[in-house]
């Protein structure tokens, strides 16, 4: 058996042709289904996010499969025949080590991004769930989680924010800590601005106000936070009970000035604000950052630290791929394993059977053995199979998938006389990664 990995991503296709992959989870069961029915694949997982949709499986011959599970796949999306250019599939073990750098979220359009992994917890799931999976994909996305947990508790490529909108949250924290008591003002209905204060609210801000020139564009996004829509001329008397304000209006001048700032801070008595503008012209006066209490964030101050951030990350990632190289050497080495299982497993069988029958005949030519005795030829008639068992299998596992690996099989096969024990395992050069069927 083969495994294999077919699909396309954020760096291989744009965005629109992306989204006719994007399945749902019920496409996806019933894509599972199918591929279930298909003689060539053994096993099947399909991950499909906004960035990157991806078919795993375990085949008979990569070249006969792909093709098949290249013209599925643009059945699924009901798609031009042309976004076959858009594929990339990996085999073996860079299958392997693709998993694990998609698991460990350094495949992502963020380095580090920590949703990925769930989403691969999903995917497997929905594979088991669909009978879909066994040995193979069962060792390889269980390893592959594992790997991605790993990755996040010795590095810290997650722990920076990598976004304006994250960036811009980060700074309310550092000020106030726990924003629970916090109150959000936002200026514009803009999409930053809102994916903002969706951050803000995620990290439990207590109440959004919302201002908008157009009134109505306000109703809709307070609404959307349970928040509180404000009419545009009177948003600095909101500002009096705001914490954070947030402004991207899109306005060609100031919108906010000092002297209207320094108004209402006396009616904070002594409570801090921090203005984060991510405005393009600037909506804050620059000289509101002057007054005591306040505290102000343009957007080259938030893509700063996004850009110090994205560095660090980099180079948490160069950890990452280390621990990645060493899971999947680990892995691949498992595999290696897999792929003598069933000859192991006949030998260690007749192995075990003989010493039954050699113990039954010793222990009936000494009728006044005691409990204790037993016990004893028992431990010793086990110790003596696993010693002459030892040096072959590890003789074995030295030539797993090198070219010897087959000539080793069959031959252990004849000088045991195996294939006598009514077992029948194909013996057929493909991989490492064949497994028995039990």
């Amino acid at each position: 058996m083969q495994l294999i990995v077919l699909g396309l991503n954020h760096k291989t296709a744009p965005v629109e042709v992306r989204e006719q992959f994007s399945f749902s989870e019920e496409q996806i069961r019933v894509a599972l289904h199918h591929m279930r029915e298909q003689d060539m694949i053994d096993e099947c997982v399909i991950l499909s996010t906004c960035n990157r949709t991806e078919l795993y499986a375990v085949v008979t011959d990569v070249q006969e499969a792909y093709p098949v599970l290249c013209t599925y796949f643009k059945k699924m999306a009901a798609s031009d025949p042309q976004v076959g250019e858009y594929f990339f599939y990996y085999v073996e073990e860079a299958c392997i080590r693709h998993l694990f750098r998609v698991a460990s979220g350094l495949d992502s359009l963020v380095i580090g991004e920590g949703q990925i992994l769930s989403q691969v917890k999903d995917a497997y799931a929905i594979g088991r769930d669909a009978g879909t999976t066994r040995t193979v994909l069962n060792t390889l996305f269980n390893r592959a989680i594992a790997v991605g947990k790993k990755v996040r508790t010795e590095t810290r490529i997650a722990y920076s924010a990598v976004s304006v909108s994250y960036a811009a949250v980060e700074l309310a924290k550092k000020t106030f800590g726990d924003l629970s008591q916090s109150n959000v003002l936002i200026l514009g209905a803009g999409e930053m601005g809102e994916l903002t204060a969706r951050h803000l609210v995620a990290n439990g801000v207590k109440t959004v106000f919302v201002s908008n020139r157009n009134y109505d564009r306000a109703v809709r996004l307070a609404e959307n936070f349970k928040g509180v829509a404000v009419p545009f001329d009177r948003f600095m008397k909101a500002a009096v009970d705001a914490d954070i304000v947030i402004t991207s209006t899109g306005a060609p001048h100031y919108i906010v000035r000092s002297r209207e700032v320094a108004h209402i801070m006396p009616k904070r008595k002594g409570r801090p604000i921090i203005f984060i503008d991510i405005a393009v012209p600037r909506d804050v006066e620059p000289e509101v950052a002057a007054i005591a209490g306040v505290s102000l964030h343009n957007i080259d101050d938030l893509e700063a630290v996004v850009e110090s951030n994205l560095r660090g990350r980099e180079k948490e990632a160069l950890i990452a791929d280390g621990i990645v190289e060493e899971e999947l050497a680990e892995l691949v080495a498992k595999f290696r394993y897999l792929s003598f299982q069933p000859t192991l497993a006949l030998l260690k069988d007749k192995a075990e059977r003989i010493r039954q029958r050699e113990m039954k005949r010793a222990l009936a030519k000494l009728p006044d053995c005691t409990a204790e005795e037993r016990k004893v030829l028992e431990n010793m008639s086990k110790m003596l199979v696993r010693k002459l068992l030892r040096e072959p299998m590890i003789r074995m596992n030295e030539v797993a998938g090198t070219d010897k690996e087959q000539y080793y099989q069959e031959a252990l096969r004849s000088l045991f006389h195996l294939d006598d024990l009514g077992e029948d395992v194909t013996i057929e050069k493909k991989s490492c990664y064949r497994y028995a069927r039990k």
